[in-house]
């Protein structure tokens, strides 16, 4: 059962189900987070969450390793994207 206010542990869920995730509170809108789970082809070996932000309006248009801050972290702002 979803919550009614999506918080970072149902973030985590949706991404480990390979959902794209963002958070309504982010500026740059079209950034979204995944979770990358590596193959027999990765040069990474555990699994690693990153932010896809080429799509976005951000000036930073990059795709880059993601740690979120403590303020992502208690956010209950978190939508699942299609």
């Amino acid at each position: 059962m979803e919550s009614t206010t999506p918080d970072f542990g149902q973030a985590l869920k949706w991404l480990q189900h390979k959902q794209k995730v963002a958070r309504e509170g982010w500026n740059g809108k079209g950034m979204f987070i995944l979770l990358q789970i590596p193959d027999a082809n990765s040069k990474m070996t555990i699994p690693y969450i990153y932010m896809d932000s080429t799509n976005s309006n951000s000036n930073a248009k990059v795709v880059v390793p993601w740690l979120p801050s403590q303020s992502d972290i208690l956010a209950e702002d978190w939508i699942k994207l299609q």
